[in-house]
């Protein structure tokens, strides 16, 4: 396995590290993680919530657990059989992910090319040849004949020792990079998770207000009908008749954008697990089959940093771009290459293993840049400039991580007051237009009365189902911002 080989390239290179000495350059040391005790202004304990049997999904208090661990495949905490298939068959099939798997072992594999540097490069050749020397000259060969054929078979070994640590750095460098490759693989597999969570939850929240329509649109025609039969008696103006037509209309023209955006989500969702939008998928969602968890892990502040698989990986490039200096500075002093040499020359192939055919030679050589018009001394000054780029991106990465985590807590909070205050007015807007109903159709009110009435329960009823999605999206959104568990699942883990 690519892991194993790594660590036992790192337990060799640590030994030669020893007998080499020390490598220029900045030695790399993790940032300390940002001193502060919470993620938002004031402390949140938990969210309101409906009273019980109000039968209306995702509307339970939720409690902030500090400190709780977060489950690798959080998504299971909805209770939702078709989402987590879907997941599932989305974690083996998307492109997405697979490009990042390979992605991963490609800068693996660069790390261990880079360490097989650390030994010595050993190359075996054989020559044959043919030739005729002039008479005019001393014969080549002891026996004076002018044509002869040379047989060599040779070993060369080459050595560059790491004197200064040029090829130390560039190992780090490039596993730092294997690093980064390696959180941008988690955070792709978190990414997908939570798109696809988010995906169910707007398909499920699209389904209800198309439900919802549907009936608002049979309850907009019935009373379109009971005007103009009231019409044809004389006892409805044609004003009334009109202004129910346009409510009508009105209300259908609502429909086709809804029917839109959730073949849209359909779509997306077939995507996300790396199939064709043109086949069904099997799973449709609903508000009704999802359950909010009532407890909700918030990770202490000092701990986000590790858990965060971007915050990860901008560590990692600026560990990356620390050994870059390193190299830059390695690249300005003497490189020392050691060379041997050793074979048999023979007039014939029986005579390739005879005492006397054999030569040998040891080499070294020392180079030192002189001049090359600055060029080095400009690369190290870039890569110090990179390095400080890297540590900038590296705290700002930081910055959007406690950002995105507060931004959901208080998303929470408000989520819940909202969905209450949903639930509230459209039971306050149904029974208002159960009694404009009544009071019209008893003569006690005006029919605009009654439009407003139903203008709005019907702007309660989508409200509501917007509230409740809401609530469901945040929470999903709360275990994305937090890092999604990734250390708990084995996969990750020990990628």
């Amino acid at each position: 396995m690519i892991t194993h080989r790594v660590i036992s390239y790192q337990a060799a290179t640590a030994a030669l590290l020893f007998l080499a000495g020390c490598a220029v350059g900045p030695n790399f040391k993790r940032p300390a993680p940002p001193n502060v005790t919470g993620y938002t202004a004031a402390r949140l304990s938990s969210t309101s919530g409906l009273p019980a049997g109000s039968g209306i999904a995702g509307g339970g208090a939720q409690r902030f657990a500090e400190g709780l661990d977060i489950p690798g495949a959080w998504w299971t905490l909805f209770h939702c059989k078709p989402l987590n298939e879907l997941i599932q068959r989305s974690l083996e099939a998307n492109p997405d992910l697979k490009a990042a798997q390979a992605a991963l072992r490609a800068a693996q594999e660069n790390v261990l090319t880079q360490a097989g540097s650390y030994w010595p490069g050993v190359t075996a050749g054989f020559s044959a040849a043919r030739s005729k020397t002039s008479s005019d000259l001393s014969p080549t060969a002891n026996s004076g004949a002018l044509h002869f054929s040379l047989f060599t078979p040779r070993v060369s070994v080459s050595y560059v020792p790491d004197v200064f640590g040029l090829n130390r750095r560039t190992v780090e460098s490039l596993a730092a990079q294997a690093q980064a490759a390696r959180f941008q693989l988690v955070a792709t597999h978190i990414t997908l998770s939570a798109n696809i969570v988010a995906a169910a939850i707007q398909e499920a929240s699209l389904r209800a207000q198309i439900a919802a329509t549907h009936q608002l649109i049979a309850i907009n025609t019935n009373m379109l009908q009971i005007l103009r039969n009231q019409l044809a008696g004389g006892y409805a103006s044609r004003l009334h008749v009109a202004a129910q037509q346009a409510q009508l209309a009105q209300v259908a023209a609502t429909l086709p954008p809804l029917l839109k955006q959730l073949a849209q989500q359909r779509d997306l969702l077939a995507t996300l697990s790396g199939q064709f939008p043109s086949r069904q998928l099997p799973e449709e969602f609903e508000l009704s089959s999802l359950r909010l968890p009532g407890e909700l892990p918030v990770s202490l502040p000092s701990k986000l940093v590790e858990q965060r698989p971007d915050v990860r990986q901008a560590e990692a490039n600026l560990h990356a771009a620390s050994a870059q200096i390193g190299i830059a500075i390695a690249n300005r002093l003497p490189n020392l290459t050691l060379t041997a040499d050793a074979g048999t020359m023979a007039l014939s192939t029986s005579r390739i293993l005879a005492g006397g055919a054999g030569f040998w030679d040891l080499g070294a050589s020392l180079t030192q840049p002189i001049f090359q018009g600055g060029a080095f001394l400009h690369r190290e000054r870039a890569a110090k400039a990179a390095y400080l780029q890297a540590a900038a991106q590296y705290r700002g990465t930081v910055l959007t991580a406690f950002r995105n985590v507060a931004d959901t807590l208080n998303a929470l909070e408000q989520d819940a007051d909202a969905l209450k205050a949903a639930a509230t007015a459209k039971s306050a807007a149904a029974l208002t237009l159960d009694l404009a109903r009544k009071q019209w159709q008893s003569g006690y009110a005006n029919y605009l009365d009654l439009l407003s009435a139903e203008q709005a329960y019907q702007k309660a009823v989508i409200n509501l189902i917007q509230a409740q999605a809401n609530r469901f999206a945040d929470t999903a959104a709360l275990f994305e911002a937090l890092g999604g568990g990734w250390w708990n699942r084995a996969d990750l883990a020990k990628s």
